[in-house]
């Protein structure tokens, strides 16, 4: 073997030779001394960093320890010949180009290389002239064929994104927008309805992060009584309050180095509010009943049921804060419009519960396949895992059947508009058919005004303003 080694790159050449050439690694592989050390020599002196073999198998051996991005091989060489070569390294790597050497003589034996999946050939003798330019070539076809197999890679993580399901256009922008904002620090807040899987996209984020190998530290703001929040968060000296009998460093600190994540932050006690967004921006938390502060690491992510530029101008949310932590927003759709994740989640629910009871339940029946993409899901990903759980439990066969499920799901009938064009009498106006579709989306939210706005796609007021007149032209 001859092994150049990682070459020292010579000083800039205003040649066009270099170009696209510096870094890239390439092997040799040819039983003649003096061609092994001539490519050597020619490569290395346009930054390329080269390892040579006189021997096949050494250099089979060195691909599979590193691979490269570009084989130069002779294709008439002792022991595994150059066509043995080109075939194992396209099963084992098939991302490397092969570049074949051959003479005029042999050049059927290229011509069946090709076949066997080489790149392209080179015919002895060969300059610079010739070589670089395939080089480039080889190693821009690497260069694609691993950006094919990191978007196939993405495409597969759509379906499965760290512990979040799903295939439908809604979610791929979520998984996007999580892939782009991890390996950053921005703040990030998550919106959705509830039980939508916020907490699921806050632990992606912080599993894709640089904090990954730190804690993840969770907790529910609207669960912590408003005269602990502030000890829960920031931490407590011994005898700070009545039973502070230990001293205690809080949920900032716990999550040093790693990702806290602040759940239903629209709950957060007006009065407390001012000290987070302090603790946010300096980096920094008092304990109660200290009058020192300590500084902390930590990424923050938050999350909120609500909608907050609607807190914010009724007064029950600062401004301020809600700028902080709203750097990056990352918005969650309702299950109903996410379209056959319903059917993926249910699989996924079907095969985890299944074995954690150690029932041979494998699926849904069609019918309870439709029935569930006609359910508009109130409750969202969490109704959907509390429906599966009882089924797999209630179940005497290996498919989930309709009499399997919970009585307000086997009773759901889809409103679906009926228009048939030999009954004109019976159309509807447009003014009937949203005042149809306002009623039901209400009912659906159980009344939440600022859901319902948010599936209409309009702002709340216009909403309040549809609602009059709804209800004076009903008077």
């Amino acid at each position: 073997m001859i092994d150049a080694g990682p070459m020292k790159r010579p000083p800039p050449s205003n040649g066009a030779g270099r170009r696209g050439l510096e870094g890239l690694r390439v092997l040799v592989v040819d039983d003649d001394d003096a061609t092994c050390e001539l490519l050597v020599a020619m490569l290395g002196s346009h930054g390329v960093e080269v390892e040579a073999f006189t021997d096949a198998e050494s250099a089979l051996t060195s691909a599979n320890q590193r691979p490269p991005q570009v084989v130069l091989s002779d294709l008439e060489m002792e022991g595994t010949s150059g066509l043995e070569l080109v075939e194992t390294l396209g099963a084992s790597h098939p991302d490397v180009p092969v570049l074949v050497i051959t003479g005029h003589a042999d050049l059927s034996h290229a011509v069946g290389a090709l076949r066997a999946g080489a790149y392209d050939f080179l015919v002895k003798p060969f300059d610079s002239g010739r070589i670089l330019p395939a080089l480039r070539r080889a190693a821009e076809h690497h260069r694609l064929f691993s950006e094919v197999q990191r978007l196939r890679h993405q495409v597969e993580e759509g379906t499965h994104f760290g512990s979040i399901i799903g295939r439908s256009p809604p979610m791929r922008q979520v998984f996007d927008l999580v892939a782009r904002v991890a390996p950053t620090d921005a703040s990030v807040l998550v919106t959705g309805e509830s039980g939508t899987g916020k907490e699921l996209v806050a632990r992606a984020l912080h599993q894709k992060s640089e904090h990954a190998e730190g804690p993840f530290v969770a907790v529910n703001c609207a669960a912590v009584p408003a005269n602990l929040i502030e000890s829960e968060l920031f931490g407590h000296s011994r005898g700070a309050f009545t039973d502070a009998r230990t001293a205690r460093k809080g949920l900032f600190l716990e999550a040093a180095g790693g990702t806290l994540f602040l759940d239903e932050i629209g709950e957060l006690p007006l009065e407390t509010q001012p000290k987070l967004l302090r603790a946010i921006q300096e980096r920094k938390v008092r304990p109660v009943g200290t009058d020192h502060e300590v500084a902390f690491e930590t990424r923050i992510v938050t999350a909120t049921n609500r909608v907050l530029v609607d807190e914010v101008e009724d007064g029950r949310f600062r401004e301020d804060l809600f700028y902080r932590i709203n750097v990056v927003t990352i918005a969650l759709p309702p299950l109903r419009s996410r379209g056959s994740d319903v059917l993926a989640l249910a699989q996924h629910f079907i095969e985890r519960i299944a074995a954690r009871y150690g029932k041979d339940v494998v699926g849904l029946a069609p019918e309870t396949a439709r029935r569930l993409m006609d359910y508009p899901w109130p409750g969202n990903v969490r109704e959907l895992e509390n429906c599966i759980d009882r089924a797999v439990a209630l179940t005497r066969y290996d498919h989930i059947t309709l009499d399997d499920l919970p009585e307000r799901l086997r009773d759901h009938r889809p409103d679906r508009l009926s228009v048939d064009s030999e009954e004109l009498e019976h159309m509807l106006t447009l003014s009937e058919l949203e005042a149809r579709y306002l009623r039901r989306v209400l009912a659906v939210v159980e009344g939440n005004k600022s859901h319902a706005a948010r599936i209409l796609g309009i702002d709340r007021r216009t909403l309040y303003r549809k609602l009059e007149r709804l209800e004076a032209g009903d008077a």
